[in-house]
């Protein structure tokens, strides 16, 4: 059984996408957020194929962090996120916060990720 914030989190991040697909022309950028650790992907929803994707978890990045679930591993995240997502020829993305507030954790991540290249 959910708790009640995750359980609203949940009927915000589908009502968030009725709006927001991802196109093979501007992919869907999915966010999770979990305490300890956050997780992006790139998805083609017409398709139903991940791009690319990047975890705090991943070897390379996991590496460089302290703690995977703070706002300095949200940007560093972002960086790794959007750097793989232009080799892979990708520019233009649709952003899907997931139904988490554009604050903290997500904010840096959009914002390293905007840095980087991408663009939404």
């Amino acid at each position: 059984m959910l708790n009640i914030k995750e359980q609203q989190r949940i009927y915000r991040h589908e009502r968030i996408r009725k709006g927001v697909i991802g196109t093979a022309e501007r992919p869907r950028l999915c966010l999770h957020r979990s305490l300890n650790n956050l997780q992006a992907q790139i998805v083609d929803d017409s398709a139903g194929k991940i791009l690319a994707a990047k975890s705090t978890l991943a070897k390379d990045l996991k590496s460089k962090l302290k703690s995977g679930g703070n706002v300095s591993a949200a940007g560093i995240l972002g960086e790794a996120l959007a750097l793989e997502a232009i080799k892979k020829g990708i520019k233009k993305v649709a952003f899907d916060r997931g139904g988490y507030l554009y604050h903290g954790r997500i904010k840096a991540f959009a914002e390293a990720a905007r840095k980087s290249g991408l663009e939404f």
